[in-house]
Formats: structure tokens, sequence, C-alpha cells
């Protein structure tokens, strides 16, 4: 699947109506992040005590050859010694985008798998596909099937791996595990957004709306300062500025399972 089709609104609205989005675009250089002088305003997004994954795949794994970087969720989360955790990220979408830190790769990784699961662990959509062979940011979009929706207030989980040997042994990969809430849109956010957009949802604690709608304007506008170094500050505030030189790419799915959820 190209990450073309999981492009937000703002990106549509850039080829059917430059003229409006080219104004929105404007109004978000001057609320964006590098444009607000006091820190106290900055975005946070805290433990919320609900349930923690595994924010980065760790760098070793049996059967595997040890990664110079590890596979990293690019989600809120902590990391304390060896143990790296994600905290739950809110989302207004139904069919929201995962991203995922992928770093260079040995020569027999080539595999990825990204499973979308109920809190129970039920699943509810799989796909594989092929990974960059250079250290990238990918974006993984659930399809806008009604089957796949998330429903408002129920936790979800999901899962991103890659295989290092035979994807039929279940301990030759590296992986990550965090979890998303989908909260409802309510009228006050829609008008905020319609001018503001990542800066919005991310002074909301809406992090996985934010971090797509500022990589959609990225991938748009790849030689704009202030999204790049919005893109910086973002991933900065969840700890993560390490990752914020990486390209964000296109991905192609392999092929895809579905098993309906109840």
């Amino acid at each position: 699947m190209k990450l073309t089709y999981i492009m937000t609104l703002v990106l549509l609205g850039l080829v059917s109506y430059p003229t409006r989005v080219s104004a929105q675009v404007d109004q978000l250089l001057n609320q964006s992040f590098v444009n607000t002088p006091s820190q106290t305003n900055r975005p946070k997004f805290p433990d919320n005590g609900a349930p923690i994954g595994r924010r980065k795949g760790g760098t070793s794994r049996d059967g595997c050859t040890p990664l110079n970087t590890p596979i990293t969720a690019l989600v809120p989360g902590e990391e304390i010694g060896d143990e790296s955790k994600s905290f739950l990220a809110f989302t207004t979408s139904e069919y929201p985008t995962f991203w995922v830190f992928v770093p260079e790769l040995p020569k027999n990784a080539v595999l990825g798998e990204f499973q979308f699961q109920d809190e129970n662990g039920k699943p509810i959509y799989t796909t594989s596909l092929s990974l960059p062979r250079k250290a990238s940011v990918i974006g993984i979009k659930l399809p806008h099937n009604s089957q796949y929706a998330l429903k408002a207030n129920k936790n979800y989980q999901w899962y991103f791996k890659v295989f290092c040997g035979n994807p039929q042994l279940t301990s030759e990969y590296f992986y990550v595990n965090t979890w998303i809430q989908r909260v409802p849109l309510n009228f006050d956010l829609v008008k905020r957004t319609q001018s503001q957009e990542y800066t919005t949802y991310a002074l909301n604690q809406i992090w996985q709306d934010a971090l797509t709608n500022l990589a959609t304007l990225r991938l748009s506008n790849p030689n704009s300062r202030i999204f790049t170094e919005d893109w910086t500050l973002l991933l900065k505030d969840v700890g993560l500025a390490e990752l914020a030189t990486a390209p964000i790419v296109e991905l192609e799915s392999d092929e895809k399972t579905v098993t309906q959820s109840n």
C-alpha cells in the first residue's frame, strides 16, 4: 500500500484546492512549535496509566543479527534502563496511520509484518510489508473498511515485527507493541483543527493525528524549514528527537490476511 493512500485531507486539499490549502499552510506556519516562544506551551504526552507496551524493539534477538539501532514505534513512552515502555496514544480517526522507525537492517531481514488487534489480542487486520534497505520512518494505514474501524473509547493494540529468518519461527524477529484509543472529536476541536491541525492535536494530547498530519505536511512541503523543525520538536516531546532526520518513505503491502473482530 502506497504511503499516498495514508495522506490526510490536507494532502488531498493540496491537489483539489491549492489556494485554500496554501492559506491553511500559512496559518500553520504562524502557529508552529518553532514560533511558540514559551516552553510552558509545549505539548505533553504523559503516562496516563493505560496499558503499556514496548516502544523499542531491542538490538539483539535469538537467531537474528544484532541491530545498531533498535526498531522504534513513534509513540509516547519512556526508557528506564533496558526497559522501553510505550504509552497509550490517542487518535480521532477511525482509520489511523501507525508510524515506525526501521533502522538499516541486515541482509536477511527483509520482511515486516503489521498486526492490529483488539485489547484482548484478537486479530483485526494483518499485513506483510517489504522493508526499505535504508533507515527510514514508515507509515502503515488501516484500510478504509468498516470491519477495521476503531470504536470510540476502546483500547486497541498493534505490533510491528521485522523477521530476520523464517517467519514461521516465532523467535526470529524484532518487534514493538503499542496501544491506541480513539477519542470523540468534539466541535471545539473541529473548529480549531481547521486552521492549526497538528499544533492543535498535539496541544490536546492527540498524538497519532498530530504526527500523521505533520508527516503529511513534510511530504508535501519537503523544503519547509518550519515543518522540518516542528517534526524534530514533536519527536523531542516524546524523547525520540534522534530519529527526526530519518526520511519518510512509501511502503508497499505484500499481502493481507483479515480477521474481523466482534
